[in-house]
């Protein structure tokens, strides 16, 4: 077989194959390079800047709220599923059926998760992302339904559900209303460290009683009607102290005021002292206690003779007898203090005197008050500042207007008044009979069905018809229990923190406490024995 002479070009156009792959090959790869080199490179800041802007652009394009209202939304329909899916799991419980409670739970814990991460990111669901979620969602709402879970047995669940919440907010209150009162009553220690302290100075410093004694000369100061009567009933030394001390410290006239103080058996030796061994400005100060009022008994007055009342004691000590449907606030004792109803009987207490002040001993005053003195009653007994700027504040507020007694007397709409500052005058209040007035309605409430609580209801009755209006500006009610207009307190000649949150309480208001802080001398040596602060 003859054989095929050698072909000498193949060779060479195999040659000129490969070299043209190759140096495709390498064209390839330095392209691959140079791109990849620029896209390493770091972006340019004019780049960045683009980018964030679009950013930006888009975040600032969405708005969850609008598409959580949007009707058409997932995240809107999703939510709604939630809100449904969560009164089918209390319903669930209720019916014991605790694995379908358990699923619905989980379910709702998953599309939630949709929910947060959607709104981390600040972009709306897609359905893609929430069409599981969705999906198994309603395959449960679809189950409650087939267990009967309808909307009529819904409604009638939710209803018992709302009347036991009801309840039970209703007694956290009532709970709530107590333990305020009882943190209101009650006497801090430190306040009653002090009384004791100041009881054993009064008996084992005979320099105080000695001092008293030297005062005595003042005796026809406490009946010159030429001066300034303010008078303070009270048991507790320290507020007294501040209503002194702040009437001294803003007084023209300090040399022409006179405080009139009267307090109890047990608080009497401790007052003394306290007001023997400090100054106030020159002011004069007489202390009295209740117990040496002889005229002050069970035969003369009502409530000393509703205390021997066993119904009386029943109500307001053993609080038994309603089965606690009486508010605590209603059966407090104190109402029947006599040191609270007194101020029915100032002429009594100050038989030579013609017009007093009566301030509460939780008032501070900021202000002369000597101009009140010259005010024009126009023939009323008491002036006092309205109250009535609020419906609430208006004698149905206060009053039974069930009570046949109260409808014919009493115009409901008639406006309230504050005690706690207190222009009496005493020539008017003598000729009108107003005590026998009080004592009228006092002894008519023996039952409680006029009113409930406290001396102000038995003082709008007495005082109806015989209370002059004062200007707003002598007495600013409410940081004891409320929020205060700035300006008011500002403008205010005495700032009254009626209410619980006493600011000699641990509960009082700590915005308003500055203002009584600020006339107590926390350096005394008894206030800081007895740690008061």
């Amino acid at each position: 077989m003859r054989r095929r002479t050698a072909d000498f070009r193949r060779p060479v156009k195999r040659r000129f194959s490969n070299m043209f792959w190759l140096t495709l090959w390498g064209l390839v790869i330095l392209l691959f390079i140079v791109v990849l080199s620029r896209e390493s490179r770091p972006t340019s800041r004019s780049a960045l800047a683009k980018r964030s802007y679009r950013h930006d652009r888009i975040i600032e394009a969405l708005n969850i709220t609008e598409d959580m209202l949007s009707p058409d939304s997932i995240t809107r329909q999703l939510s709604d599923q939630i809100s449904l899916a969560k009164a089918f799991v209390m319903i669930s419980k209720e019916s014991n059926n605790l694995q379908f409670a358990w699923e619905l739970s989980a379910q709702i814990r998953n599309s939630q998760i949709l929910l947060s991460n959607a709104a981390l990111r600040r972009t709306p669901l897609t359905t893609r992302e929430s069409e599981t979620a969705i999906r198994d969602m309603a395959l449960l709402l679809y189950q409650a339904q087939q267990l009967h879970y309808d909307s009529a047995t819904m409604i009638m669940r939710l209803k018992a559900k709302i009347q036991g919440l009801e309840e039970q907010m209703n007694s956290v209150n009532e709970k709530s209303s107590k333990y305020g009162q009882i943190a209101a009553e009650e006497v801090p220690k430190s306040l009653y460290c002090l009384g004791v302290q100041l009881t054993t100075e009064w008996f084992r410093n005979s320099n105080l009683q000695r001092k008293l004694k030297a005062k005595r000369h003042i005796a026809m100061k406490l009946k010159d009607n030429d001066l300034y009567h303010f008078c303070v009933f009270s048991d507790n030394i320290l507020a007294t102290s501040v209503v002194v001390n702040s009437t001294a410290l803003n007084s023209k006239n300090p040399d022409l005021v006179v405080f009139h103080l009267v307090t109890d058996e047990v608080n009497y030796a401790a007052m003394k002292a306290w007001f023997s061994m400090n100054s106030f400005r020159g002011l004069i100060i007489d202390v009295q206690k209740i117990e040496d009022f002889s005229w002050l008994n069970a035969s003369y007055v009502p409530v000393l003779k509703q205390l021997q009342d066993s119904d009386t004691q029943n109500y307001y000590f053993s609080g038994n007898t309603d089965d606690g449907r009486t508010p605590i606030k209603f059966r407090n004792p104190k109402y029947l203090s006599m040191l609270n109803h007194l101020r029915f009987y100032i002429p009594e207490v100050f038989p030579a005197l013609k017009k007093v002040v009566f301030l509460d001993d939780d008032v501070v005053v900021q202000k002369d008050l000597s101009a009140l003195f010259s005010i024009d009653l126009n023939g009323n007994v008491n002036g006092a500042v309205e109250t009535c700027m609020e419906t609430f504040h208006r004698y149905h507020k206060y009053l039974n207007y069930s009570h046949p007694l109260i409808r014919a007397h009493f115009d409901p709409d008639a406006c309230g008044w504050a005690f706690g500052m207190n222009v009496f005058d005493l020539v008017e209040w003598r000729k009108r009979n107003v005590t026998g007035i009080y004592h009228y309605w006092q002894e008519n409430n023996v039952d409680r069905t006029l009113w409930k609580l406290g001396t102000l209801p038995p003082g709008l009755l007495t005082f109806y018809g015989l209370t002059e209006p004062l200007n707003p500006t002598w007495h600013v009610l409410g940081l004891g229990y409320t929020n205060v207009d700035p300006k008011l307190i500002e403008k205010g000649a005495v700032l009254h923190f009626n209410g619980n949150s006493k600011p000699w309480l641990k509960v009082g208001m700590e915005k308003y406490k500055p203002h009584w802080d600020k006339y107590v001398d926390y350096t005394h040596p008894l206030l800081q024995q007895c740690n008061v602060h």
